[in-house]
């Protein structure tokens, strides 16, 4: 700690009003050129930091953990999903961990609209033939997409970001169910029009859409496995604008290929930043960047939060998104 401030240690290119804020509260190692830390640069950022801000680039496992030096009491992730540290091993090593949740909801939620109209409307072939200078004019049954009012969307995951989903899609005139944990209370399933299905593979064989919204934890990896995805109907599409480790993704990839499932819009992957060869080059799918929820205002947000729970926990407090085990 140099004067009286905690060393902290940021891993990736933060937006400038955060970094600025940082700078002026900690002691603050920045990140300019953005280029993600290997595992070794890492290593010994946590031997040297009171206060590590990774992001989800970041695989902090048990082994890196046991290498963090004796300073280290808190990892603020810059994000809300917290799948890439090993968060009991870091408890159990008396290292809090923070995250960042809500303010992401409103854009990731956004994202995944814009995919359930996207993939359904055959937007990406007709970009394709203005960009191309192949569009012959106007035809009746030119790029023929399918409607998605009064469609039946399966929400895998009904927290804040499945429950933003579901506004937005009722306003669209679609019909809501959703499998969840836990059931919803009452009174936001009624406000939703939202049908809970305890059974999963009941729900996904019923469903015109699928919106994966859950987190990825040892109990979802691979929750969409090859045989649920062989319950869907080949009219259906999926979206996962949540992490790629839910859903089988070699077996989507066959089943797209092979014209069982109608298309998929996807903004994250099993192996990021790799991708599927098997998912590209087809008309059906979509593939984004993991771009879901990233805004200017939503990453400021981030930082802002990250920022709060720093200062909570320089100031002897608890920090208020602590993450725990038992969230998990």
């Amino acid at each position: 700690m140099t004067s009286g401030k905690l060393r902290v240690v940021v891993t990736r290119r933060l937006p400038e009003p955060v970094e600025t804020r940082l700078r002026e509260l900690f002691d603050v190692d920045l990140n300019l050129d953005d280029a993600p830390m290997s595992r070794e640069q890492l290593a010994d950022a946590m031997r040297r930091a009171d206060v590590l801000v990774p992001t989800v680039t970041d695989r902090i496992d048990q082994r890196l953990l046991a290498q963090a030096g004796p300073d280290l009491k808190l990892i603020a992730n810059y994000g809300a999903g917290v799948d890439h540290i090993d968060v009991e091993t870091a408890r159990q090593r008396g290292i809090l961990v923070s995250n960042t949740p809500g303010v992401l909801t409103e854009d990731t939620a956004d994202m995944t609209m814009a995919l359930i109209l996207a993939v359904p409307r055959r937007l990406k072939e007709g970009l394709r033939l203005i960009e191309n200078d192949e569009w012959a004019g106007w035809s009746p049954t030119g790029l023929t997409g399918r409607r998605i009012t009064g469609k039946r969307l399966g929400i895998l995951g009904m927290g804040r970001i499945g429950q933003a989903v579901a506004r937005r899609a009722r306003a669209f005139g679609m019909q809501i169910h959703y499998h969840n944990r836990r059931r919803l209370h009452r009174s936001i399933e009624e406000s939703l029009e939202a049908t809970w299905w305890e059974s999963l593979d009941q729900m996904l064989a019923r469903m015109d859409v699928i919106s994966v919204n859950c987190p990825h934890t040892p109990a979802t990896y691979h929750l969409l496995s090859a045989r649920r995805l062989k319950l869907l109907k080949p009219t259906a599409y999926i979206v996962n604008t949540s992490r790629g480790e839910v859903i089988d993704e070699a077996a989507l990839a066959r089943m797209l290929r092979a014209g069982e499932l109608a298309g998929a819009g996807l903004d994250v992957f099993e192996r990021e930043p790799e991708v599927n060869p098997e998912l590209k080059g087809l008309d059906n799918v979509i593939l984004l960047p993991h771009m879901g929820s990233n805004t200017i205002e939503g990453r400021i947000e981030m930082g802002e939060k990250v920022i709060i729970n720093i200062k909570t926990f320089a100031d002897g407090h608890r920090p208020p998104d602590l993450v725990v085990p038992s969230m998990l």
